[in-house]
């Protein structure tokens, strides 16, 4: 019984070994005989194990003698790096207490030096001159770290430099060159081309007026007025001392904006599209009117000169509407007189109509245009309080389309209006005057009748 116990016991101990023994007991003398076996290897792995754990005693004692060796050793060079800095720091301020002395009013030309090649430093990155000559004021900022530093001074052939840079920048302000040098054109593309450059204040090549941001030359996107770019292709096909009218920039050297600004004014189509489809039907209206407006005028004119000829002719013709008129009162001679001035009246009033045509038309268009003008205008107000109501009022560009429709709608309302009541006017005052002529010639004509047909029966 004791032996079964035993054996159930040992089992479960070395279960975990017995999976990976490949050997199995077959009987207790086997059994013990493997027990006996473990416990020789496991024994000897233990007194492996504690050797193995004396050494590392020993080795980590000796290894802590060391450190403590070498941080008495670090320990004494720390105080004798700390005795070295502080004799040292008795001879560097000796020593610049020494260079004060010996600097005196140096000091105060220092600092004058160092605030002039401050400010021609800020003069040179952005002025145009530096697009002739670049890299120009490379050598400020060593000169500015020299005057400012305590180990290095500045020599003679520096101060004479930072002299002689600012004595050709005001120099070359007063001066029109030409040099070439690359240019980014509109398309991206680099060439390298003949730049003509009017002092500080302005960039031209080729007709076109460029922009230099401190590294590179570039034909603005969107150019002034025409007249503008024909005067600097003219000067700079101009030989020397020749006088030529140009527009320049006064405000070149700080950044350009007026010529900027310039170039942001909208063209005749851009302006004609900010009153959008509302500004595009007044400007539709008005060539309508002035183009009827035109030909009536054409046409008046030419009736009237030919109703004025015919009045100095005795002979009617058929080709205006006193000839007309003249020719009704010759084929109706032997009428009564009751007849003849209701034939004369309806000769007259069949040329009323072509005398006054388009007067209606010319009318309603110069009434309707003024407001198409405010029915713009409306709608540019509802568009700037929607850009409102989405985006605030803190921006005005985004009230600024719907500003612009509404100013320019009205202006164009009343350009097209405006000149719609003249020629309306005109061409009223014309009809009027030819149509007072046939009534005139035609009461003529009856009194004459009258008067011939009294003579005749007295």
């Amino acid at each position: 019984m004791i032996l079964r116990t035993l054996f159930a016991l040992v089992v479960t101990i070395l279960s975990v070994s017995a999976l990976a023994q490949p050997e199995r007991a077959q009987n207790l003398d086997q059994l013990l005989e493997m027990i006996k076996r473990s416990q020789i290897s496991e024994s000897a792995e233990h007194r492996q194990r504690e050797a193995e754990f004396a050494r590392d005693k020993a080795n980590q004692a000796r290894l802590l003698e060391q450190a403590k060796v070498t941080r008495e050793q670090l320990e004494a060079r720390a105080a004798e790096l700390e005795r070295l800095y502080s004799e040292q720091q008795l001879v560097v301020n000796s020593k610049k207490a020494q260079l004060s002395d010996r600097l005196g009013s140096m000091r105060e030309l220092f600092g004058h030096l160092t605030s002039t090649a401050g400010d021609l430093r800020g003069v040179l990155d952005t002025s145009l001159v530096s697009a002739q000559y670049p890299g120009r004021g490379d050598f400020l900022q060593a000169l500015i770290e020299k005057m400012n530093g305590s180990t290095q001074l500045p020599d003679i052939e520096e101060i004479e430099h930072l002299w002689f840079e600012a004595q050709r920048e005001m120099i070359e302000t007063g001066r029109i060159a030409a040099f070439n040098g690359p240019v980014v054109k509109v398309s991206g593309e680099t060439r390298t081309q003949e730049i003509v450059r009017i002092g500080a204040y302005n960039l031209v090549s080729d007709g076109h007026y460029l922009s230099f941001d401190g590294r590179k030359i570039e034909e603005l996107v969107r150019q002034p007025a025409d007249d503008l770019l024909a005067a600097m292709a003219e000067l700079q096909a101009a030989k020397s001392g020749t006088t030529v009218d140009v527009g320049i920039d006064p405000s070149g050297p700080r950044g350009g904006q007026l010529l900027l600004a310039l170039t942001q004014k909208p063209t005749f189509m851009e302006y004609l599209d900010q009153g959008g489809l509302v500004g595009w039907a007044i400007v539709w209206v008005g060539i309508v009117g002035l183009a009827l407006g035109a030909w009536r005028i054409y046409v008046l004119l030419t009736v009237s000169s030919k109703v004025q000829a015919q009045l100095h002719n005795q002979t009617p013709s058929s080709d205006n509407p006193l000839g007309r008129v003249l020719i009704v009162a010759e084929e109706n001679a032997a009428v009564d007189l009751e007849t003849l001035e209701l034939k004369l009246e309806e000769a007259v009033l069949r040329e009323r109509p072509a005398i006054e045509s388009g007067l209606s038309m010319m009318k309603i268009i110069a009434a309707v245009a003024p407001l198409l003008g405010l029915l713009g205008t409306v709608t540019g107000m509802i568009t700037t309080f929607q850009a409102i109501t989405i985006f605030g009022a803190g921006d005005a560009k985004n009230m600024a389309v719907g500003i612009s429709m509404a100013l320019v709608t009205t202006v164009q309302g009343l350009v097209v209006a405006i000149p719609m009541v003249l020629m309306h006017t005109l061409v009223n005052g014309r009809a009027k005057s030819v149509i007072h002529i046939l009534d005139e010639q035609s009461a003529g004509l009856v009194a004459e009748n009258a008067e011939r047909k009294a003579a005749t029966q007295a």
